[in-house]
């Protein structure tokens, strides 16, 4: 009887352990990925933001010039503004499934790595 419990005590160890190191690993996979993730996202935000700030001043410039040519300041500002809006709509109805399954199968594809 003694041998028995003996065993079944050394399984419950045994056992308490393997939920252990299952969490455990769980645990740093999770870690893995998510540093994965990450550490790809932070040069392609950094990439993103010195184009931003390319095109901000980009398209000051050319609206200052436009503003120029066409007499007032601020008609070269609606024309860039214009200009933005229609881009912006032409790419949300033509373009927005490609973009939304182009971005879903690129965090995919860095969490699955």
């Amino acid at each position: 009887m003694e041998d028995t419990a003996k065993l079944i005590e050394s399984l419950l160890e045994r056992a308490a352990e393997y939920g252990k190191t299952s969490y455990e690993l769980v645990k740093l996979k999770t870690l893995d990925k998510s540093s994965d993730v990450v550490s790809s996202f932070v040069p392609h935000a950094i990439v993103f933001f010195l184009i931003a700030s390319f095109m901000i001043f980009l398209n000051l410039g050319l609206a200052f010039w436009l503003g120029e040519i066409l007499g007032n300041v601020y008609f070269g500002f609606f024309v860039v503004a214009a200009f933005y809006g229609i881009s912006a709509i032409v790419l949300h109805f033509l373009m927005h499934k490609w973009f939304k399954r182009l971005i879903g199968n690129y965090f995919i594809k860095q969490v699955l790595k």
